[in-house]
């Protein structure tokens, strides 16, 4: 069997971040954790350990919620969600995403679809992972220009939410809440500390064990790519049909 890809490296990684969690929600146009979630539920079921239950928007089967975005946003309030994912278009080092644009408000000189629900989430879900395969200081920067959802906030204010990882197509750090900074816990095969802080805009702690991402097992690549693929064509077929490529051309 071929190596992993890096799609492939990425989902097993939120796959491990997610192990805990019992219900987990998915956003839409988000084929990679979606994958992510559903390698979880498949290896939780080999195991016969108790399911963790899957609410991707998008899609038919893997989807508890038949009211949308608006069940999503009334279970994550009375703390029935454990797991969500954000983006952004900028991500600063205290956790703080912008999804409005870039340049100083109102008058930006770039704007995106805006911050929909991202706050009220950020503050509700227990274990909230950010995600961007794109690794470069134009999104991870010192300061975001519009802060969408804040990723601390005074100690007044009731929170159960928050960032509790960023994984990127370069590495993956660690939040923590209390100095409101990252920590690089691994950096992917084919990175250096050295690339990581070139481009992060951001400063950063560095794991005392720093090491490389793990990488996901024979046994994992052959769920991953057999069962949980077969269940990721429902709602990305585009994405299922990428990632069957890029598996055959990582074997040649």
């Amino acid at each position: 069997m071929s190596t992993a890809t890096l799609r492939e490296r990425l989902i097993f990684t939120i796959a491990s971040l997610l192990d805990g969690a019992r219900h987990v929600a998915v956003g839409a146009s988000s084929p990679i954790p979606a994958a992510a979630a559903m390698l979880l539920r498949a290896q939780k079921q080999l195991k016969n350990e108790p399911t963790v239950r899957l609410s991707i928007l998008g899609s038919v089967k893997h989807n508890l919620f038949t009211n949308g975005s608006a069940e999503l946003f009334d279970c994550a309030g009375q703390g029935r969600i454990d797991a969500f994912f954000l983006g952004g278009g900028q991500i600063d080092g205290q956790g703080n995403i912008n999804l409005v644009g870039v340049g100083e408000y109102p008058e930006m000189r770039i704007r995106w679809p805006g911050s929909f629900g991202s706050a009220y989430l950020y503050f509700t879900v227990p274990k909230v992972i950010l995600f961007r395969e794109e690794h470069s200081p134009r999104v991870f920067v010192e300061k975001v220009d519009f802060i969408s959802a804040p990723g601390t906030s005074a100690p007044e204010v009731y929170r159960k939410g928050g960032p509790y990882a960023l994984l990127t197509g370069m590495a993956l750090f660690m939040f923590d809440p209390k100095c409101a900074r990252f920590r690089l816990l691994y950096t992917h095969p084919g990175h250096t500390l050295e690339d990581v802080k070139a481009a992060t805009g951001f400063s950063f702690d560095i794991d005392p064990e720093l090491t490389t991402t793990p990488l996901p097992d024979e046994d994992t690549l052959m769920l991953l790519r057999g069962r949980v693929l077969d269940q990721l064509k429902e709602t990305y077929p585009d994405f299922a049909q990428q990632l069957t490529e890029e598996i055959a051309a990582n074997a040649e």
